[in-house]
């Protein structure tokens, strides 16, 4: 070998390649532990699911849920921010598609479209939610989450109902509204009746019509 020869320079670009399939892999993973932690918190519970359970439903180490999650609660935490929007992109519900549907077409097609998209997100998160409900009895720091997660839920609905409705609710009728979409109510009528999906909506949309009917009415004499 000629000792003049120039060293071989470090070979960067396979470096960043590795360095981003690395990457990919790591969000194919958590994405695939969240998915296992939302099948299982939803069918088996809060404490009947177990990391390892998770671990073994989603093809990984036990040590790798706890790196990447810290504990079983922040998992269900994860869980439940994931099974709400549907995937793991940070973006907020108010830039999503499916928000942007309740503010085209006619008002009763937008209702229509409230109803659908709640329902979607019921059936992704509901079993989740009950997990959480489940978890809080006995802990008061996820007791603090379900609390945080329905102030918040409220904010989503009034804003939902402003973009279908085209005005704002007194704070009596927005109420009403809330616990009429709230999870709870969802698993009542689904799980407890019996409703199908089309059932489901075609019940919810009927009473969020009558709700919001005085609301409409006072709208209509105000703006004769």
């Amino acid at each position: 070998m000629n000792s003049r020869q120039a060293p071989k320079q470090p070979d960067s670009p396979r470096r960043q390649y590795n360095s981003t399939r690395r990457s990919m892999q790591a969000s194919q993973t958590r994405t695939d532990v969240l998915q296992s932690a939302i099948r299982l918190f939803s069918t088996s519970g809060w404490a009947a699911t177990t990391v390892a359970a998770i671990a073994s439903d989603a093809g990984v180490a036990v040590e790798t849920v706890y790196s990447g999650f810290g504990s079983k609660k922040g998992l269900l935490r994860a869980a439940m921010d994931v099974a709400v929007v549907g995937d793991t992109d940070p973006i907020p519900f108010a830039e999503r598609e499916a928000f942007h549907r309740l503010s085209r077409g006619s008002r009763a097609e937008r209702m229509l479209a409230g109803v659908d998209v709640q329902t979607d997100i019921h059936e992704r998160s509901a079993g989740v939610w009950r997990a959480i409900v489940e978890a809080a009895a006995g802990d008061g720091e996820v007791d603090g989450w379900r609390v945080e997660l329905e102030q918040g839920r409220r904010v989503e609905v009034g804003r939902s109902v402003n973009a279908m409705m085209e005005r704002e609710l007194d704070d009596r009728t927005l109420d009403l509204v809330w616990v009429l979409f709230a999870p709870e109510v969802y698993l009542k009528l689904t799980r407890d009746v019996g409703l199908s999906r089309p059932d489901y909506e075609a019940y919810v949309l009927d009473a969020f019509e009558r709700l919001t009917a005085p609301a409409m009415k006072q709208r209509r004499t105000a703006d004769r």
